[in-house]
């Protein structure tokens, strides 16, 4: 699984785009640094396209992650964020997750 850069794609299901925003800059890939973990979470979604009736609304914010944290590569005691990251937003009805399209590096990878 690649490294998740502040390069990276990462969107919801409606194609709208999260925000990226690193937390440490020291540890980079091409000169973009290293996502760790709580950098996906509470980001802007821009562009989410999702509308309909009364009660319907577009992604804007990223939860938790549920799954995309390397159990073993941390950086400065945080872990590093892969390509196979997963977590919902704050879309209704609830239950939309986002996720990385692109890692936009070839280069590093690590272990779950």
């Amino acid at each position: 699984m690649k490294f998740v850069t502040q390069k990276s794609t990462l969107k919801c299901p409606h194609k709208g785009v999260v925000r990226n925003q690193p937390s440490q800059n020291w540890v980079t890939v091409e000169k973009q640094s290293v996502l760790v973990d709580n950098d996906p979470e509470g980001r802007d979604i821009d562009r989410c396209p999702w509308r309909g009736p009364h009660g319907i609304k577009p992604c804007g914010k990223t939860l938790k992650v549920t799954v995309g944290y390397s159990v073993f590569i941390r950086i400065d005691g945080h872990a590093v964020c892969l390509d196979n990251l997963l977590g919902f937003t704050d879309g209704v009805p609830p239950g939309f997750k986002y996720n990385v399209v692109d890692p936009a590096q070839t280069f590093v990878a690590g272990a779950a």
